[in-house]
């Protein structure tokens, strides 16, 4: 019975993609335009599973949790941050994802919350966020207080320890598909070791992206970001390796839902094709053209020399009123 389910939902979504394919065909489906579907590979699929049957449960004890099929397991970290609203009410689990993700397994919880929104530390002040890869992000208030939060690199830092690895990695005998060659053990080692580097810049990443927009959407009524084409600033092939590493793309997600469903602030986003960096925050009068190299603004109609960094964010911050 449970696999004549799992066939039926699995015709169900090919019938969505088929569906989905053919309308972005004929130009009825809004967005981007889709390529037709392909089945998903057992090899690169994603080890996961989603439980919503069953006997699910966070453990009495804070270290423990019960999932159907797998019984009892024990947590790396403790959950009684949910445990505590379960039991106070204000909570109720309603599924469990079990999934394998940079070396670990993860058990993630979606959960129905009863929750009170968190007053900002400075409501009525509005900040414009722009953001860069030489500086990750300049802050500008609508008080005129400019801050700089510089760029860790994460990934830059590690690249030294990537080309060890991957050297390691290129002198052992790896698999190979046309061959049906399987992989050795020394090569199994090498390649969880080179897995591991990169593991940990992306954790890194994780943590310094979390606490930024965490202090910016605890701390303001509003909040301005730019509309940027991170896909298409991925095709330059000088910067896209930074880019990447800064996780432009994450930072605006992360923005979206604590401003909205943590704390009910508001986040506007400016134009793709608003010109922050070219006009002056002074008077507002804006230039043809400014050459990503020049860094420094000066305005030929009132002479403002302003950081170009610091004038975009300005115009990003007068945008909220």
């Amino acid at each position: 019975e449970n696999s004549k389910e799992a066939y039926s939902t699995g015709l169900a979504n090919a019938s969505a993609a088929f569906d989905n394919y053919a309308k972005s065909k004929n130009g009825r489906r809004k967005g981007a335009r889709m390529g037709a579907p392909r089945f998903k590979p057992k090899r690169k699929a994603r080890l996961a599973c989603r439980f919503t049957t069953g006997t699910i449960r966070v453990d009495a004890d804070g270290r423990h949790v019960t999932l159907p099929r797998l019984g009892t397991l024990r947590t790396h970290e403790p959950t009684v941050k949910l445990l505590t609203r379960v039991q106070a009410g204000t909570a109720r689990v309603l599924s469990a994802t079990v999934r394998h993700e940079r070396g670990r397994w993860f058990v993630s919880f979606q959960a129905e919350v009863k929750r009170d929104l968190e007053r900002v530390t400075r409501p009525g002040t509005a900040v414009g966020i722009d953001l860069g890869v030489k500086t990750l992000a300049v802050m500008a208030d609508s008080t005129g207080e400019i801050r700089t939060v510089a760029n860790p690199r994460h990934y830059d830092q590690a690249l030294g320890q990537l080309r060890r690895a991957s050297r390691t990695v290129s002198r052992r005998q790896g698999p190979d598909r046309r061959t049906g060659q399987k992989p050795s053990k020394r090569w199994e080692k090498a390649n969880a070791q080179r897995n591991k580097v990169h593991h940990r810049v992306a954790n890194l990443r994780a943590d310094a992206l979390h606490k930024l927009t965490t202090a910016v959407a605890t701390e303001y009524g509003t909040v301005v970001v730019e509309d940027l084409n991170v896909a298409g600033m991925l095709r330059n092939r000088r910067l896209a390796r930074r880019i990447a590493d800064a996780g432009f793309g994450e930072i605006r997600r992360q923005l979206t839902y604590k401003t909205r469903q943590r704390h009910a602030t508001r986040i506007v986003v400016a134009d793709r094709w608003y010109p922050s960096s070219k006009t002056c925050s002074g008077c507002g009068a804006a230039k043809a053209k400014l050459p990503l190299h020049v860094r420094t603004y000066e305005c030929d109609a009132c002479g403002l020399v302003i950081d170009r960094d610091d004038n975009a964010a300005l115009n990003l911050a007068a945008l909220a009123a």
